[in-house]
């Protein structure tokens, strides 16, 4: 009797999902090269998900939706049309990137519903050879602020998928309240069912492998009409799904969650594709949909390199002489900039800064000026603060220093991603643009594409840098493999102020990595201004030819190649400037690794510099050899230790 009732019962729901998936209704969207294909879905309830293969390999699944104070777009959704597949196309130069000169193709369709109120809502979805995006539009007018209580986006992954993600630090947490500012490890290569709760949720980008397909996860930059978002987890399924900025992450109190009058957009949500790393550390994905330049001719932005004092030499730096000798350093270097750090306004004075302004110029080198953001938002004690809170202040205290001969500025310490600090971030970009200042923002969130949209901002940090390696010897020890997640992650589609390279000894710390891995990383990472840790004393200490390959290293890049690599294990590049090619590696474990190079992107056979790691990890080996298309080149990485090679 019981058999015969549980058969009753299989049947039933058999029954049941057939209905089910008979009601469902599927649409689709074809990658340029047909290997990526997304289902959009109509569900039996009237709700809405996808489906995303690659290769006819099933990749991603998810919900849709969003719920607004005034109503819901989750169920009950009626498709009112779909229009036709549509080719949109972009190309475009970036100031500051991994490639300057961009193109993107990808296919279109916008899907037309309403809620069973009768309110609209677009889904639109992009489909490109590298991944998918998708955003939601309310496309009818209205003059009444509306806003949003959640978004229902979801990622539901493949049984076994791996993930390697940063945890967001909670609001206000921290030395001096300053977080979040995504400075925190990332968790590396945990399954998915085995990842621990946080609360705050996990940041932009979010590298997960499902098999032999990678998956980046990240957003476009939000316009001051919404709020930076994160990922969240559901602990249930271990799915994971958009979450927005927890209660405090908010400034002149205003809003956190997304609030603005109608029509409306929210950001893309974006998930490179790729079988392997190659299409994803190559991407340009998170630049490609992002906002065009809205600064009219942003001819004044100068990407170049940096002298910085602070890092190893701290706050009893910011005094007149020895920012003088950082310029003459810079000067010597060819480096293009110098940056003048904490209570640069106490320790040397308006005054005297107009005076090293002056003998800059002489030295055709560009000044950059620290500041404190902050309002009531933090606590830190470091100045100048409280200079830029508004627009009357901005505008007056860049008048000021742009006079001075001023060309950047650095501005720390800001207050999470609530809609109301996205919109300070972009009131700063604004203001400083209209005086020809690049801006860098440390203490910040992640870019998100804005160095397309505003060009002048050459940098922000959104990374456990170089700094921390000289507060921390636990910091140190994990730096090789935090390093060797970056070109994977946090520096895909966007600037990072690392802060790398540093030959010289961190006082009272032990540096692991060799010198050769820290001449590396001024390849392996990409910033607008990179600014380096090194002061003159170590860099007079190191061979000339390494001391010339730092004169020489370009700050931005013409084209980008991913060689070889695994997140957290090691990672070797090339990237182009001109038609010079610059190749480097380094790896983040204690044991070497024996690689053969192919590099058929040359052109021809050519001559190259090759610098490693010498007898010790405080060495040089340097020699030149021979490289071509059709030549494998041997290349042993030591422990924690590093290479370039510099195609002449």
């Amino acid at each position: 009797m019981m058999i015969i009732q549980k058969l009753k019962i299989c049947i039933i729901l058999s029954t049941v999902a057939i209905a089910t998936i008979l009601q469902a209704k599927t649409l689709k969207i074809n990658s340029p090269d047909q290997k990526i294909s997304v289902d959009f879905i109509i569900g039996a309830d009237n709700s809405i998900g996808y489906n995303i293969t690659c290769e006819n390999d099933p990749v991603l699944t998810g919900d849709l939706g969003i719920i607004r104070s005034d109503g819901h777009f989750t169920k009950g959704l009626t498709l009112l049309s779909g229009s036709d597949e549509k080719l949109v196309e972009d190309n475009y130069t970036l100031i500051t990137g991994k490639k300057r000169k961009c193109t993107y193709q990808g296919m279109e369709r916008v899907f037309h519903l309403k809620n069973s109120s009768g309110r609209p809502m677009d889904v639109i979805f992009r489909v490109s050879d590298d991944g998918v995006a998708f955003r939601y539009v309310f496309p009818d007018t209205s003059a009444e602020i509306k806003s949003i209580n959640k978004e229902i986006s979801g990622f539901q992954f493949n049984e076994g998928t791996i993930a390697f993600i940063q945890p967001m630090e909670a609001s206000k947490s921290g030395w001096s309240k300053v977080n979040p500012a995504y400075e925190e490890f990332y968790t590396q290569g945990l399954p998915i069912d085995s990842l621990p709760y946080n609360e705050p949720g996990w940041v932009f980008p979010a590298l997960f492998q499902s098999g032999s397909y990678w998956l980046l996860f990240t957003e476009t930059a939000p316009d001051r009409d919404y709020c930076g978002c994160r990922l969240q987890q559901d602990t249930l399924d271990y799915s994971f799904y958009i979450d927005f900025p927890q209660a405090a992450e908010t400034i002149f109190n205003g809003p956190v969650n997304p609030e603005s009058k109608l029509p409306w957009k929210t950001p893309w949500r974006i998930i490179t594709i790729g079988k392997g790393l190659a299409p994803v550390v190559e991407s340009t994905l998170g630049t490609d949909l992002s906002e065009p330049s809205r600064i009219a001719d942003p001819s004044f932005v100068k990407p170049g390199r940096s002298s910085w004092s602070w890092v190893l030499l701290k706050d009893d730096s910011t005094v007149f002489d020895v920012q003088k000798r950082f310029i003459d350093y810079a000067s010597d270097m060819t480096w293009e900039y110098c940056l003048i750090d904490a209570f640069w306004n106490k320790q040397i004075g308006y005054g005297k800064i107009a005076e090293l302004a002056d003998y800059a110029k002489t030295k055709n080198v560009g000044i950059s000026l620290w500041y404190n953001s902050a309002g009531d938002w933090n606590v830190a004690p470091l100045e100048p603060r409280n200079m830029l809170l508004t627009h009357e202040k901005r505008m007056a205290e860049f008048k000021k220093i742009t006079e001075m001969g001023i060309q950047g500025v650095k501005v720390d310490f800001f207050g999470g991603d609530g809609q109301s600090v996205i919109a300070y971030y972009q009131d700063i970009f604004e203001d400083a643009a209209a005086f020809g200042l690049a801006v860098n923002c440390h203490g910040a969130t992640l870019p998100r594409g804005w160095q397309r949209t505003y060009p002048n901002l050459v940098s922000m940090e959104s990374v456990k840098g170089f700094e921390y390696v000289t507060f921390d010897q636990v910091n140190a020890d994990n730096q090789p493999q935090h390093a060797c997640m970056q070109p994977f992650t946090r520096n895909v589609f966007d600037p990072m102020d690392y802060t790398p390279v540093s030959f010289s000894e961190v006082p009272n710390i032990r540096r692991i990595t060799s010198n050769a891995f820290e001449l590396a990383t001024s390849v392996i990472f990409w910033s607008g201004i990179q600014h380096f840790a090194e002061i003159p004393a170590g860099m007079a200490a190191v061979p000339d030819e390494v001391r010339d390959f730092m004169r020489d290293v370009p700050s931005v890049w013409d084209d980008t190649r991913f060689i070889d690599g695994y997140p957290g294990k090691y990672v070797i590049l090339a990237r182009r400037y001109g038609d010079m090619w610059y190749i480097a590696g380094i790896n983040g474990e204690p044991s070497g690794k024996s690689i053969t190079l192919k590099l058929p992107f040359l052109q021809k056979k050519q001559k190259a510099l090759y610098i490693t790691d010498g007898s010790d990890n405080r060495s040089f080996s340097i020699q030149s050899m021979v490289v071509a298309p059709e030549i494998s080149v041997p290349i042993l990485l030591k422990p924690y230790g590093g290479f370039v090679i510099k195609v002449k």
